[in-house]
């Protein structure tokens, strides 16, 4: 039996009707599956540095670049790596303040302060502690305290830009740099400096660095997207 060409015509819209709904549905399903398994992270308030552009970075592209602190114009990176005299993993890069892509040599705008040349006032020493010993009269003989084993730790303190201040008086290491710098990054050039026993602590874009004599600095931990230390954990 042959179908007059007009049930023909209408055949041939139906079928391609349900074939546009089918694929609209799925575009609409397979969108709202996305999301859910994807959420969008949310990134803490107040985060400067895109840690993600430096790997990404095109050889031809060119960024802020910054030499001794100051603004020298436009070049790639390889171009302010060789105004800086440096290789070019020694440049730091992500956005700056106005949210431009910049490169700075490492913490070339924070060099590290001199160390505390006394020790830090201990938070527990307090001559109002009611727990101290009271003085010796004159003419006793002293007696000996018991030794106590302290727990492993050293102090941490914390360069403020003008003083060093004491956060804890007994800490690990990666106690103290999640106490100093969790939460918390800085802009290519910047740096923020603490000191955990006779360690000096660094934290620069992307991680944060550890140096026996306040001069040469080696990576201690990764910072990631969320300024946060997981290898610390």
């Amino acid at each position: 039996m042959q179908l007059p060409n007009d049930n023909r015509v209408i055949l041939a819209i139906g079928a391609a009707v349900a074939i546009l709904a089918a694929i609209v549905l799925a575009l609409m399903f397979g969108g709202k599956r996305d999301q859910t398994e994807a959420p969008p992270v949310d990134r803490p308030a107040g985060l400067q540095v895109d840690l993600a552009d430096a790997p990404s970075l095109e050889p031809t592209r060119e960024l802020r670049c910054f030499v001794d602190g100051q603004f020298v114009g436009m070049a790639t990176l390889a171009d302010c790596a060789q105004r800086n005299g440096l290789a070019t993993d020694g440049l730091d890069v992500g956005l700056d303040a106005s949210g431009n892509l910049s490169a700075a040599p490492t913490a070339s705008f924070a060099p590290p302060p001199e160390l505390p040349t006394s020790p830090v006032a201990d938070l527990n020493d307090d001559f109002g502690n009611p727990g101290a010993p009271l003085p010796e009269k004159p003419g006793s003989q002293p007696q000996r305290e018991p030794q106590v084993q302290r727990a492993s730790g050293a102090p941490c303190l914390r360069y403020t830009g003008s003083e060093w201040r004491q956060i804890s008086t007994d800490m690990s290491l990666g106690q103290c740099v999640q106490a100093l710098y969790a939460g918390t990054c800085v802009r290519p050039g910047d740096a923020q400096y603490g000191q955990h026993g006779g360690l000096t602590l660094r934290l620069v874009p992307r991680r944060v660095e550890q140096s026996t004599d306040n001069s040469r600095f080696r990576i201690l931990a990764d910072q990631d997207r969320n300024c946060q230390f997981p290898s610390l954990n």
